[in-house]
């Protein structure tokens, strides 16, 4: 099985996906957050036969929703709508500026998704 791994923002939406054994995360894809996302989205779900999906839970240091979460909220009952697979959050805390330390700059937003992913891994192989 292989899951997707998902970095959400207001203008870009960072991507990654798991290996089939759920061990490692990898960066994929940065897309636009516009009417074409779903679209794009649908196609790496097909494609890797995704099983299941990881959106970053955006909390402020007190361990509350920030302004983002409400969005992000509407997002995954999007996401259940469109593909109905079993989708987790993720907890994540500044994974775009440790995403920044050794990734090409276009590639920032995928590789935070990676981070966000690989940590779900991680819990759940504890």
């Amino acid at each position: 099985m292989t899951l997707l791994g998902i970095d959400y923002g207001t203008k870009k939406v960072g991507v990654a996906v798991s290996d089939e054994t759920e061990s490692i995360a990898t960066p994929v894809a940065v897309f636009p957050n516009d009417v074409a996302l779903m679209r794009e989205l649908g196609k790496i779900i097909a494609s890797r036969n995704i099983s299941g999906i990881v959106v970053g839970e955006s909390k402020n240091l007190n361990w509350q929703d920030n302004p983002l979460m409400k969005k992000i909220h509407a997002f995954t009952e999007a996401l259940t709508g469109e593909f109905n697979l079993p989708i987790n959050l993720e907890p994540e805390f500044f994974t775009t500026q440790a995403a920044r330390f050794g990734s090409d700059e276009k590639l920032v937003d995928a590789a935070a998704a990676a981070l966000i992913l690989q940590s779900f891994i991680d819990k759940r192989k504890k």
